[in-house]
């Protein structure tokens, strides 16, 4: 079988569903993210803006948060939901409402989470649901239990609490039969996180992959973790979900790790962290007979490898253990363009109060400025497509 030719340049596919309105607006926005001092200077403003009721929050509404964004309720995603999938690309709704440290915060999310699930269920545009784990326990708490300190009688009453909203997010799943991605965090709450999800997948991966764990390619531990929880499948009769990302901590890593004295987690460099990516989908395409994929990537060259894979492998394009994926709001010329050659995608599609997704949009902008050519290359492409417009007018 020979591959379909994906052509990642074709902006007319990419930019199908954007009005010229749209294409100024996502046109202005990366040209502001591509002021890197711009960017890192930010944050404290508009905290401190808020703080004092001035009028940002409608500023942010029309710019940032339109644009990677869905709305502020589920109900607010239901046009991005269909718009997304009259180009055959799904839609994975995203509570993104970070920072909370209340169990009530907790209990809201869990709410918000089960309520994606009730959402997807039935609707093929919604193929896969997603929670992090910090939206449902305190951080201290899950520091204290990666370090395996002792608890006291009260933190594991806590911890027990967190344990069973993970349950209800699972247990709902399995009933809905929507796969459900665990987000990875911070290194120094992870082992948590990954015990959780693999007990999960103990329970309820056995005839179908019900849930995905993430892992950041540019730790230095990850592939070797990778082929460890393979042995793990294979010996405790499981099937194996698992995200892949490059990551999005690293220079809070990279500061934690110089501040407290520890080697850095982080790869040296971006082509060690590309190549660690690129032998992960190897070795999951390499055993797709237990392993379900989903390439979570802006990176032109990992998808192409992925492509390639698939061809060299006799992969139809719509295999369900292979799923490729990326953030709303950018790289619309990869979604966009494998979609219309028949291949697995969603896109994550943020939603939430534009208050609480702050800090959320932030990572946005930094990951735009700190990822090498990504917001140079949003914007060649948007400015190829105006171009392409107005000479077809």
């Amino acid at each position: 079988m020979s591959a379909p030719i994906v052509s990642f340049d074709n902006t007319e596919i990419a930019f199908a569903s954007k009005s010229n309105g749209d294409l100024n607006r996502a046109y202005y926005l990366f040209k502001v993210i591509s002021f890197n001092w711009l960017v890192k200077i930010a944050p404290p403003f508009v905290d401190a803006a808020l703080a004092l009721h001035l009028p940002v929050k409608g500023i942010i509404r029309a710019t940032a948060f339109k644009h990677f964004c869905g709305g502020e309720s589920i109900e607010d995603c239901t046009k991005t939901v269909e718009e997304l999938g009259k180009y055959n690309i799904g839609t994975i709704l995203d509570y993104s409402v970070e920072g909370k440290e209340t169990e009530s915060d907790f209990e809201h999310s869990l709410h918000e989470t089960l309520a994606c699930i009730e959402r997807a269920k039935n609707n093929k545009h919604i193929p896969f649901s997603v929670f992090k784990l910090t939206g449902f326990a305190r951080f201290a708490l899950l520091e204290k239990v990666n370090r395996k300190e002792t608890l006291t009688p009260g933190e594991q009453e806590e911890f027990n609490r967190v344990k069973m909203r993970v349950e209800k997010i699972c247990a709902a799943a399995d009933v809905a039969n929507v796969p459900v991605f665990i987000d990875a965090e911070e290194t120094w709450i992870q082992d948590v996180i990954d015990g959780l999800a693999t007990e999960m997948m103990v329970k309820y991966n056995k005839s179908r992959v019900l849930i995905y764990n993430t892992l950041q390619m540019y730790r230095t531990d990850k592939n070797r973790y990778l082929a460890d929880c393979y042995q793990h499948a294979v010996s405790n009769n499981y099937l194996l979900g698992i995200k892949l990302v490059r990551g999005a901590y690293m220079e809070k890593e990279r500061d934690r790790a110089l501040k407290m004295h520890y080697p850095s987690p982080i790869q040296p460099d971006k082509a060690t962290a590309d190549k660690d990516y690129d032998d992960a989908l190897r070795f999951c395409v390499s055993h797709l007979d237990r392993i379900s994929i989903c390439a979570g990537t802006h990176n032109e060259k990992s998808s192409e490898l992925l492509l390639n894979l698939m061809a060299e492998n006799n992969i139809p394009a719509n295999h369900p253990h292979i799923w490729f994926s990326q953030l709303y709001g950018m790289s619309d010329h990869i979604s966009f363009n494998l979609a219309k050659e028949g291949y697995n995608v969603a896109k994550y599609v943020p939603y939430g109060p534009v208050a609480y997704v702050l800090p959320y949009l932030i990572r946005r902008a930094q990951e735009n400025t700190s990822v090498k050519g990504q917001t140079g290359r949003e914007l060649a492409l948007i400015e190829t497509e105006k171009m392409r417009r107005k000479n077809f007018r």
